[in-house]
């Protein structure tokens, strides 16, 4: 979606952002493109996909990411849109499009309907959990853009990279909450400081190539043609200069340039130039007669006998020489400018204004700039929650409430920041403690532990204890292979001295805003784990090595020849005494000791045999 191509040449300009980075942020959420990413995705896989997405994905932008969502639905889709539409669902068919009369409603009747009520149940679903929703006049896309570059969101979820064009400031592609991979962000700043492009050349660009408006843009140039082409201008030019040229009032077409020579303006300079002879020998300015006995100035050698020889690809450094290529590389340039403008001026109706009003439009939404749009986030309401979605996706009452919880306790979190008053969550559960640091798909959460304050009538707990196994079950009962809606974890339940808490993931930048005291506690606690767990490691080494050394200390294997060498060295007879003294001293030992005993005085056979006695 957008214009073809556009997202390729502007990845490398993107800003690869972690889960911190949403943080109390507004975005702004192309609601269709959810819908429409996910239905293709799944198809007919599970029960009511769009209903799923929507779920799952708003409970981890809000909660797991820490974000301030806001929906964008599209309005009623321009008659240009609606013509692009219809010629790319029957391009395929090979049916010839044009006698395609004009749309005017939209699309088809069918699809708009199927639509129509998806989105709509989105609506629903997102107002009962208390999140604003604007519909724009046109394109979501559209809306999103002006919201963001009007400052009331500070960037864009969407993968239409038209958002671009209707002028957003920060776009945002995917966001994945399930996977370790940081997301694209793109701001335009940086895609002015890299390609030199903004808003207009953007705009220019899609022109030329075709966008979701003009699927076919000019016959004969691509994107790197279109870049090439509108980087020559100023953001301020390059819309007049595509309405000079395609509708001939260029100098190109009124006789000034006609031809490849005419194209460069010739000087006074260039023309009285006289053309100066080069060696062939050495290619330098002179001639080879003149360079035979004696070198050139470029060619200076010790022996003084004449020129060198030129290289293989040998080019002359000379002024002549340098003017001469820069001439033909600007012939060159302007000769492919010309075949450029000739394609555009072959377009009827280039550029068409009509789109270019559109793209420059900042009026998308029902809201004006003294009025901006209703924008404010409520609480979710739990009991139509669970009735909505037991009616429509068959969940049962304690799986709803399971999945929702991570929401409540971020909503519960983010009015205890605001007013720290005594309260309790989901009117049951009270805040305990953090558990511990958690890494889940490379994003850092604390685990906080939830205690059961009062008991209740069908209470939370009771219904997670009781009916926990039957919910995965649905839960699973599809191909893990696919990313099935985002779905997020659930609160788990944890036994401690016969006490049962609730274990929810969050944000730790929102649970250091709502408890500081408790984090700087943990933190404190977890620096002192780690001290003593140091402490124990090094004495454990340091045991470790004086074992190592006592087992070493110990009798080691030796060779034949080092036993020989050991033994003679630490039992020697002293002189004047004889075998058998030396073997009474050593009273009734084993026959190994015996063997120790040498006298250097006996043959080599005697003492061999002794010791192998």
């Amino acid at each position: 979606m957008g214009v073809g191509g556009l997202w390729d040449l502007l990845k490398p300009y993107a800003r690869l952002e972690g889960p911190d980075f949403l943080v109390n942020k507004r975005v702004a959420v192309d609601l269709s493109f959810w819908i429409v990413q996910h239905e293709t995705a799944i198809k007919a896989r599970v029960r009511n996909p769009h209903l799923r997405l929507t779920f799952f994905r708003t409970i981890n932008l809000f909660s797991k990411f820490g974000a301030f969502p806001v929906f964008v639905t599209d309005g009623t889709p321009s008659p240009l849109k609606s013509r692009a539409r219809i010629a790319r669902f029957f391009h395929a068919s090979g049916i010839d499009l044009s006698d395609l009369p004009v749309a005017e409603e939209g699309v088809s009747i069918e699809r708009n309907a199927a639509f129509s009520k998806w989105v709509q149940e989105c609506v629903e679903l997102l107002e009962l959990f208390g999140m604003p929703v604007v519909k724009a006049k046109g394109e979501a896309e559209a809306l999103c853009a002006q919201l963001d570059s009007e400052g009331y969101v500070d960037a864009c979820v969407t993968a239409d990279s038209d958002a671009f064009l209707f002028g957003a400031k920060c776009v945002i592609k995917f966001v994945r909450p399930n996977s370790k991979e940081p997301f694209e962000c793109y701001h335009m700043s940086d895609i002015e400081a890299g390609l030199g492009l903004k808003r207009k050349h953007l705009i220019a660009i899609s022109l030329l190539v075709g966008n979701d408006h003009d699927l076919n843009g000019v016959q004969g140039i691509g994107l790197d043609t279109a870049l090439r082409f509108v980087q020559a201008f100023s953001e301020d030019e390059i819309l007049n200069r595509l309405h000079e040229i395609g509708s001939g009032d260029s100098p190109i077409f009124q006789g000034a340039i006609k031809s490849l020579d005419d194209c460069v303006p010739v000087s006074s300079e260039s023309s009285l130039k006289i053309k100066c002879s080069h060696c062939s020998l050495c290619g330098h300015p002179g001639s080879k007669r003149a360079h035979f006995k004696f070198s050139c100035e470029y060619c200076s050698t010790s022996s003084g006998e004449g020129c060198m020889k030129k290289p293989e690809g040998f080019k002359c450094d000379c002024s002549s020489c340098d003017m001469d290529r820069r001439e033909k590389e600007q012939k060159k340039q302007e000769n492919w400018r010309i075949k450029v403008c000739n394609k555009i001026a072959m377009e009827s109706n280039f550029p068409n204004d009509e789109i270019i009003k559109m793209y420059l439009c900042s009026n998308h939404g029902d809201f004006t700039e003294k009025v901006g749009p209703c924008i404010s986030w409520g609480s979710p309401d739990t009991e139509m929650l669970v009735d909505f979605l037991a009616f429509h996706q068959h969940w049962e009452p304690s799986y709803i409430r399971r999945m929702m919880l991570p929401m409540l306790s971020t909503v519960f979190l983010r009015e205890m920041a605001i007013n720290p008053v005594k309260t309790l969550l989901y009117g049951q559960y009270e805040f305990d403690s953090i558990q511990r640091l958690k890494i889940r798909y490379g994003h850092q959460f604390y685990v906080v532990k939830w205690k059961k304050a009062v008991p209740a009538l069908g209470s939370i707990m009771n219904s997670i204890l009781s009916e926990e196994s039957d919910m995965q079950q649905d839960v699973v009962d599809v191909d893990e292979s696919l990313d099935l809606g985002d779905e997020s974890e659930g609160p788990r339940i944890h036994v401690e001295e016969g006490s049962c808490y609730l274990l929810t993931d969050e944000n730790m930048d929102i649970v250091r805003a709502a408890f500081p005291e408790e984090v700087d506690r943990f933190l404190h606690e977890k620096e002192l784990k780690e001290s003593k767990r140091k402490k124990s490691s090094s004495l454990r080494s340091e045991g470790t090595n004086e074992k190592s050394e006592l087992k070493s200390s110990r009798g080691v294997q030796l060779s034949i020849t080092e036993f020989y060498r050991s033994t003679k060295v630490q039992i020697q007879l002293k002189p004047g005494e004889d075998l058998p003294r030396v073997s009474d001293s050593q009273g009734d030992g084993t026959s190994k000791e015996k063997r120790k005993v040498s006298n250097p005085n006996l043959s080599k056979s005697v003492r061999r045999r002794l010791l192998f006695k």
